[in-house]
């Protein structure tokens, strides 16, 4: 059992756990920012469309646009390569690097959708951010 504090985990829960959460976000980061390499004009139309109610940003689109590309593209591939590698076992390099990534590109998503005033977007990415925030807890569990 691993103890922090009075909160006890099983081994075999967190490893499982910290696949689980690598494993989810590996999907979605690789999936979202291929998507957004190879049709990036679509996308940028898109965001172009959904950013017109924050005219504050509208200098900015093309760069918050690569920006949340890289990061999504480094969630993917580190959580990808955290899997791969095995380090989730042992809450290695990589599969931390994975979350953490995943972690900024969720805030940086959820800054958006609020600027763009949809909320909807927002109560979306929230829940993605719990599970960011619980795979952060299960690799500081048990290190």
């Amino acid at each position: 059992m691993e103890t922090v504090g009075t909160l006890a985990a099983d081994p075999g829960f967190l490893i499982f756990s910290r696949f689980a959460v690598l494993a989810f976000f590996a999907i979605v980061f690789l999936q979202s920012g291929l998507n957004k390499v190879v049709d990036s004009e679509g996308n940028m139309a898109y965001m172009q469309e959904s950013f017109a109610q924050a005219p504050t940003l509208q200098g900015m689109m093309s760069s918050m646009f690569w920006a949340l590309t890289a990061l999504e593209l480094a969630a993917g591939v580190f959580c990808g390569l955290g899997l791969v590698t095995f380090s989730f076992v042992s809450g290695g390099f990589l599969a931390r690097w994975g979350i953490r990534f995943a972690t900024l590109a969720l805030l940086a998503l959820i800054f958006g959708q609020r600027m763009a005033k949809d909320y909807g977007g927002a109560a979306v990415v929230a829940a993605y951010f719990a599970v960011a925030l619980i795979g952060n807890l299960v690799f500081a569990l048990g290190r």
